[in-house]
């Protein structure tokens, strides 16, 4: 996977020693450091680059890109390390820019229900500095993530089912070129249009295109009311056809999350869990006005009756939530608990939630002719799933098994014209996918990357090979 690196060693030096002139205190050159910041939670090991530096503006940012692209020295932005596809990899050595330094909130329109924070703000500080203002940011991929690698990899979660993705979050950005330039896209209007959509464009571009810095976003009212519950199901097929009927119904739940048996299981063992069964499960979540909930719960009562559900177990009070919706997000670290010392690879597809119940079957159906452990925890309410492989890294037969499955579910979910990465972004391992899924697009996407990153030096060797 390492690739030769398009600088040599002396240009590297020079870069470094110039560069210390004001940022000595900040850069970084120890094997410890280095190897902290070339891997995330993911499976592909880690390649730790030359240095690491953390800049304090964007301004700072500009002047490391511009030196950078003079002497084609990749450059790979980091933000809380958390995400699952490679993307940290130094694949050809280079500078990490580690930009939790730069966590700031500029502004809060509490107003218009938008803000401005530097992109190593987390999701988690974000809604304590909002808790005045009756506002919060819903996105919530479950891991306290960065908002700037958040918009990188056009992150999802929880509550995409409501308020929607980081792509209906973000209405601008600061981004650094390349070449060192500071440009702005978007704004604070609700709607634009005026020329290209660059804010899309990089949102999402997973740092191939520009760093992001600066992140404009948009805000909810907090709800009324909140009410949280669960409710097993004797099988996986169940509890995906009541999801399917909620959605028919147009039921405007805030969260609808999937946990199979096994995934169920090791989150009772891991997180201490009480009074719940080792079975397919729903985790859902309502907000709205008492008189709306009252409606939306007993048509879910319902649907989830028609289909065997369990009595519903509330979650009403905030400790009771944050008890249970802290276990769905331990979903990752319990499966890691199945098997110690073991890797976990993870799928996330993402299919028309028509064809969720067939995909997630075969998912489970072809995971059993393994034998290996593979929970099932997904975002279901808007066709998106998680299949957690897991499997022993020192057993060759079982590392290639974890990738030929990760491949069935793949192509599975493309005959259903769903895609390979409904959130996690494609970053090194999912590159073929991406040729399978867009084929001839994707020559297009190789064009801009060479327009606005002509010397390759932004996180290269991701998304797609040049």
């Amino acid at each position: 996977m390492h690739q030769s690196k398009p600088y040599s060693q002396a240009d590297l030096k020079r870069v470094i020693n110039e560069l210390a002139t004001t940022l000595a205190d900040r850069i970084h050159l120890s094997q410890a450091v280095r190897e902290q910041h070339g891997q995330g939670e993911d499976s592909y090991g880690c390649m730790p680059p030359d240095a690491v530096i953390y800049p304090f503006s964007t301004e700072e940012v500009a002047q490391i890109a511009s030196l950078c692209n003079r002497y084609k020295i990749p450059l790979i932005a980091y933000g809380a390390g958390s995400s699952v596809e490679g993307h940290l990899l130094a694949l050809q050595g280079g500078i990490c820019l580690d930009l939790s330094e730069m966590d700031q909130v500029l502004e809060i329109n509490a107003a218009d229900m938008d803000c401005r924070v530097q992109a190593g703000v987390s999701r988690e500080a974000l809604n304590k500095a909002l808790r005045y203002d009756g506002l919060f940011f819903p996105v919530d991929p479950g891991a306290n993530a960065s908002l700037g690698g958040m918009a990188s990899t056009r992150a999802s979660g929880t509550n995409a089912v409501r308020y929607g993705t980081m792509r209906d979050a973000v209405i601008g950005l600061t981004i650094v070129t390349a070449s060192g330039e500071i440009i702005r896209t978007g704004g604070r209007a609700r709607k634009s249009a005026a020329g290209y959509d660059l804010t899309a464009m990089f949102v999402g571009a997973e740092g191939t295109l520009g760093i992001i810095t600066e992140v404009q976003l948009r805000l909810h009212p907090v709800p009324e009311q909140i009410r949280a519950a669960v409710c097993s199901f004797e099988t996986l097929a169940d509890a995906v056809d009541s999801v399917i009927n909620a959605r028919q119904m147009a039921l405007p739940l805030a969260r609808i999350e999937l946990l199979n048996g096994l995934q169920m299981q090791a989150c009772i063992d891991y997180s201490k869990l009480e009074g719940f069964s080792a079975s397919p499960t729903l985790f859902m979540e309502f907000h709205g006005e008492q008189t709306s909930l009252d409606t939306q719960i007993t048509t879910m009562q319902d649907i989830c009756n028609e289909f065997g559900g369990s009595a519903f177990q509330w979650a009403d009070s905030t400790e009771q939530r944050n008890a249970l919706w802290s276990a769905r997000h331990n979903a990752y670290h319990a499966a890691h608990q199945l098997l110690p010392g073991g890797k976990v690879l993870t799928t996330d597809v993402c299919v028309p939630v028509s064809e969720l119940a067939h995909c997630i079957l075969q998912a489970e159906q072809d995971a059993a002719e393994t034998g290996l452990a593979c929970p099932i925890v997904g975002h279901v309410g808007d066709g998106n799933f998680h299949m957690l492989i897991v499997f022993d890294p020192k057993q060759p037969d079982q590392s290639e098994q974890a990738r030929s499955l990760s491949r069935k579910i793949v192509a599975n979910a493309l005959r259903y014209e769903g895609t390979c990465t409904g959130e996690h972004g494609i970053g090194v391992g999912k590159k073929a996918y991406l040729l399978e899924e867009h084929g001839p697009a994707v020559a297009l996407m190789r064009q801009l990357k060479q327009a606005l990153d002509p010397n390759q030096i932004m996180n290269p060797g991701k998304i797609f090979d040049l």
